[in-house]
């Protein structure tokens, strides 16, 4: 081969090569710096992740790990659940905090709307995205395992004009706290996680409304997994829980309905669904039968999630609140279907929820509950679940909390996620790829001919 074919596949090969790696870099997981404002807890960092194509003005789900966990531990368990899947097919972006530790769902601060405490952080990430992103305000979702599942809770309760639903595994009641347990604490309450702080339900309303006093908005739609055999957050948090959210989203004591057998994981499990008043599903529960923290068998199962969230539907508003409209209905509204206000005072009418107790049908139901067991071995430094010890010797309380797949890559700042313009570079690259071998052929072919001539002088 001539010096000249030589130079030429040299610069053909280069080419290529400059071009396919711009475009083989599929999205994962990055680091966003300068998120944050004055005042945040300085060790809780923010990530996201953006698929390769979004919707345009994308949904955000908030994504949160378990005590002592990071985004990518929570991440690998979002893939091993399908939600990262089902990102990358239906368009939405996740946000993701860390802070290797247990969430801070306890302290008056993280209680305190705008208050500096973790609470805060994530809320301050998630309005950092919608600004960044160009993210849809309307459609702000969350989830988490365990403390992740705490916190996601307590973001609902918070922060509900901001979120519009949310799906915990293992956690427990917004605003859970021991009568004995400190008010500046940096995790969550020993007590509630062994099963023995109960409350009226309109207690709980109470303790939800006082978190933003005079809100009298819509409230988020909550979805609760636990299992019936965690020994880590007793499965007493899921009935307190369904007590908690009736009360403040105006349903019915009883559920619209009860499923038993359904396949959760490696077990069964019995599903229990509320609907408001306009036939919309607002409270979704999964006891798992035999199933331990986490559930770990069915973490972030994304056939219950987000057709539950509604991450699976496009439109500009909350698909619930498309259904059935943005009205009130919260604790301490006072309004049509309102549910108990601070001082237990029933709504207009005196009805309580939806219909005074009854279901829609006007029949009352008889409601064998849902199974509870007294449980519960762990507060903060308590038994550790699947996931082996955390740092500091905090649980390891989101099973299968190993390092994931397709981790963090730790020296990327922002998002460098490739984006859906990306399809096209890589179809052009392709496209010139068999152009540039019938130029080398054709060259190959004038320089054959050419070595079997005579030379000329």
């Amino acid at each position: 081969m001539r010096r000249s074919q030589i130079w030429f596949v040299f610069v053909l090969v280069s080419a290529l090569e400059f071009m396919i790696p711009s475009v083989a870099h599929a999205a994962s997981l990055q680091q966003v710096s300068n998120w944050g404002v004055a005042g945040l807890p300085s060790d809780v960092t923010m990530f996201i992740y953006v698929p390769d194509k979004v919707v345009t003005n994308p949904p955000i789900l908030t994504l949160i790990h378990y005590c002592g966990g990071t985004a990518s531990a929570v991440f690998g368990q979002a893939q091993g659940g399908g939600i990262v899947n089902a990102a990358d097919q239906h368009g939405f972006i996740m946000v993701v905090p860390s802070s290797g530790r247990c969430w801070d769902v306890e302290s008056n601060k993280a209680w305190t709307r705008n208050g500096g405490g973790d609470s805060h952080a994530i809320k301050q990430m998630v309005t950092y995205a919608l600004g960044k992103y160009g993210a849809n305000p309307d459609r702000v979702y969350s989830t988490g395992d365990s403390s992740g599942a705490m916190m996601t809770e307590l973001l609902l309760a918070l922060y509900p004009e901001m979120f519009k639903a949310g799906s915990a595994f293992a956690g427990m009641p917004a605003g859970c706290r021991g009568a004995n347990e400190s008010t500046t604490g940096s995790g969550y309450s020993g007590a509630c996680a062994g099963g023995s702080v109960t409350h009226t339900g309109a207690q709980w309303g109470n303790i939800v409304s006082m978190m933003d006093p005079g809100y009298t908005g819509h409230r988020p739609r909550v979805q609760l997994f636990h299992g019936s055999a965690d020994t880590t957050i007793s499965p007493m948090n899921l009935n307190q829980a369904v007590v908690e959210w009736t009360d403040v989203l105006g349903l019915s004591t009883n559920p619209t309905t009860t499923t038993m057998g359904v396949s959760l994981g490696t077990h069964q499990a019995t599903r229990q669904q509320w609907k408001n008043a306009c036939g919309y599903v607002t409270l979704d529960t999964f006891l798992s039968i035999g199933g331990d923290h986490g559930p770990s068998d069915a973490l972030f199962q994304a056939q219950y999630v987000v057709p539950f969230l509604g991450l699976d539907q496009v439109g500009a508003v909350d698909p619930e609140i498309a259904q059935c409209g943005s009205g009130g209905g919260d604790a301490g509204a006072g309004g049509t279907g309102g549910s108990a206000g601070s001082g237990g005072a029933m709504g207009a009418g005196g009805n309580r929820g939806l219909d005074g107790g009854r279901d829609q049908g006007g029949e009352q139901r008889s409601d064998s509950g849902t199974a509870g067991g007294t449980g519960g071995l762990a507060g903060i430094g308590g038994t550790s679940g699947t996931g082996g010890a955390g740092s500091g010797g905090a649980p390891s309380d989101g099973a299968g909390g190993g390092t994931p797949t397709g981790g963090v890559d730790s020296g990327s700042l922002g998002c460098h996620c490739a984006l859906a313009s990306n399809a096209a570079n890589r179809s052009g690259a392709v496209a010139l790829i068999p152009l540039a071998l019938a130029i080398l052929a054709r060259r190959w072919r004038r320089g054959a001919r050419s070595r079997t001539r005579p030379d000329r002088t």
